[in-house]
């Protein structure tokens, strides 16, 4: 993965390239992949579970139209920190959809790491929080072979785990900002793997870039 990542900023300081992508959930219940192909998407991100007992209801159709329309494509697990370990939610993540093999066309899974409804941090402490994401990254790793996208955006991660550049070398991160730039990266990172620029893509969810050029996105869905 340090590999990866190392060629991704390559790529991405070498021609400044970029593809475009997006993010899915139950939330956009009719997607048109094909379309979004057509006008120059080459992956997807799709919500597969939260916790250890919820499963996105459409993940398993959007996956399909996703696979059918030649799109790289992956899943995410919405995080319950505290709720359970997070080896235990990276077991049911796998389980669920969440799993990765290196066919070149399937994403790492990511972890999505934000507040819930009613608790910024999921009552954990920074240090707890970072064991928590350790924890479930670990557990993804000894499975799958490689280690998970992080999605954050850089308040809740300053808030919640102090700001922890503890995975810097092994997880990609995905970057939540709606901006016309991506700004200051938080955690120690030293650019983005991918931003989410946009909570409004034309074809269905939010818009999501990848730091790199199209030989660059098939090299982190190898692996």
């Amino acid at each position: 993965m340090k590999a990866a990542l190392a060629a991704c900023v390559a790529f991405a300081a070498a021609v400044n390239a970029a593809v475009q992508g997006f993010d899915v959930s139950h939330y956009q219940s009719s997607v048109n992949f094909a379309a979004a192909y057509n006008s120059g998407a080459r992956f997807v991100i799709i919500k597969a579970t939260e916790g250890t007992s919820y499963i996105d209801p459409k993940f398993s159709s959007h996956y399909t139209g996703a696979t059918n329309a030649g799109l790289i494509r992956g899943g995410y697990h919405f995080a319950h920190p505290g709720q359970s370990t997070g080896a235990a939610q990276a077991d049911y993540f796998i389980a669920h959809g969440g799993g990765w093999t290196s066919d070149g066309r399937t994403m790492p899974g990511m972890l999505d790491l934000e507040s819930s409804s009613t608790s910024q941090c999921w009552g954990l402490s920074a240090s707890s929080m970072v064991a928590w994401i350790k924890s479930f990254s670990d557990r993804y790793h000894t499975r799958m072979g490689v280690y998970p996208l992080l999605y954050t955006n850089p308040s809740w991660w300053t808030t919640c785990t102090g700001n922890s550049n503890a995975f810097v070398n092994t997880n990609p991160l995905v970057l939540a900002r709606y901006s016309s730039s991506p700004g200051t990266i938080p955690g120690g990172w030293p650019y983005q793997t991918i931003w989410q620029n946009s909570d409004s893509y034309a074809y269905g969810g939010d818009s999501e870039i990848f730091n790199g050029d199209l030989a660059g996105l098939k090299r982190l869905a190898q692996g």
